[in-house]
């Protein structure tokens, strides 16, 4: 299913060129439900949606935040599944964790408004790269340095808090960092892992959605469609999520990873 869409997306984008509206608006809602989809399942809904915004012709700031938008009733959607779940870590309070993203979160949203469009044009591609690199080697990191490494109480806090301001400021694979940072603070149990990186991601992207809405970066035509086809893709993602191959999708992703982080990288040094 994913592949076909995958496929469909491709499609789209190539048959009817951006500069049409009704075909614009298509490849959004396409766009939307693929990035949905892959967002419920495994992640890296950003390194879909931002790109694709950017292409229908926002600046990238405000297709940046735009997309930010779009996810994030999909994230508050999962918040709200895992309501239940969630619960402090042995070793740090989850409300201490909450007020660190939050903050963070709100730092990150504010530098991404302050940046000029031409110099985050610059900036995109080593985040998307840095994005791709932890969401195909992220776990594999995190073990590695687990094995090697243990970190302080203090040392943690610290690393939420640029994760936070990541989080707001760009947030392409920022639960899978998250989820290394914590298997190196020693935490091994990954079902509570998983469901609390739902939250702080969650947080963090909450307080930079308000401050993007407020700081008028939204474009909401674009968003709003985008926003629609999200929640439809992440619904569908999540009913489907259990009779996926997560290999094959994973490198679905990481393929459509590698060729959007070409293009940017061709698009801001040419």
């Amino acid at each position: 299913m994913f592949i076909k869409m995958a496929h469909i997306l491709l499609l789209i984008g190539n048959i009817f060129p951006p500069s049409h509206a009704v075909s614009t608006d298509l490849f959004l809602l396409a766009a939307g439900l693929f990035a949905g989809m892959i967002n419920a399942v495994a992640g890296g809904g950003t390194f879909i949606s931002m790109p694709v915004l950017i292409y229908a012709g926002l600046p990238s700031v405000q297709a940046n935040a735009s997309s930010t938008v779009a996810l994030f009733p999909g994230a508050l959607a999962s918040v709200y599944a895992y309501r239940k779940d969630f619960k402090s870590f042995e070793k740090i309070s989850l409300k201490a964790l909450i007020i660190i993203s939050l903050t963070g979160g709100c730092i990150g949203a504010f530098l991404l408004i302050l940046t000029p469009s031409k110099n985050f044009d610059k900036i995109i591609p080593w985040l998307i790269l840095f994005g791709s690199l932890t969401f195909i080697f992220g776990k594999q990191a995190g073990r590695l340095l687990q094995s090697r490494f243990t970190i302080s109480r203090s040392s943690l806090i610290i690393a939420q808090f640029i994760l936070g301001i990541y989080g707001g400021y760009f947030g392409g694979g920022a639960g899978i960092m998250m989820m290394a940072v914590w298997s190196v603070f020693g935490l091994t149990d990954i079902k509570l892992i998983n469901v609390n990186k739902t939250l702080l991601v969650g947080a963090a992207n909450s307080i930079a959605v308000i401050i993007f809405i407020i700081s008028g970066k939204i474009w909401w035509t674009q968003t709003c469609i985008m926003l629609v086809a999200t929640t439809i893709g992440g619904y569908a993602g999540a009913y489907y999520a259990r009779r996926l191959n997560q290999q094959v999708l994973r490198g679905v992703i990481v393929f459509l990873i590698i060729l959007i982080t070409a293009f940017f990288f061709y698009r801001a040094y040419k």
